[in-house]
């Protein structure tokens, strides 16, 4: 399975972020988490070798059909796709 990046914090749900590298929405994101000071982990999904890659894929499609990034799962219930500091500030304040 895909190596995750645990990224320390205040816990408040399990938060898995898909992400590219080279994405500038991925890092906003990133970096809006971070100011918010929450534990949360993330997957450069476009550094993974060839054939955990397909496999991450189609993780993120059972939530994104689309495969956009970034795309946030919140405690296996819920989705966030982009960049949507609104949506990702409501829950991680619960």
């Amino acid at each position: 399975m895909a190596e995750t990046v645990q990224v320390p914090g205040k816990e408040v749900a399990p938060l898995k972020l898909y992400t590219l590298s080279t994405c500038g929405w991925c890092r906003k994101t990133k970096a809006l988490l971070g100011e918010l000071g929450v534990a949360y982990e993330y997957i450069d999904v476009d550094l993974l070798p060839p054939a955990e890659k397909g496999t991450v894929t189609e993780e993120i499609m059972k939530w994104n059909p689309k495969c956009s990034f970034p795309t946030m799962v919140v405690d296996n219930q819920q989705c966030i796709i982009g960049y949507n500091e609104e949506k990702i500030r409501e829950v991680v304040s619960k």
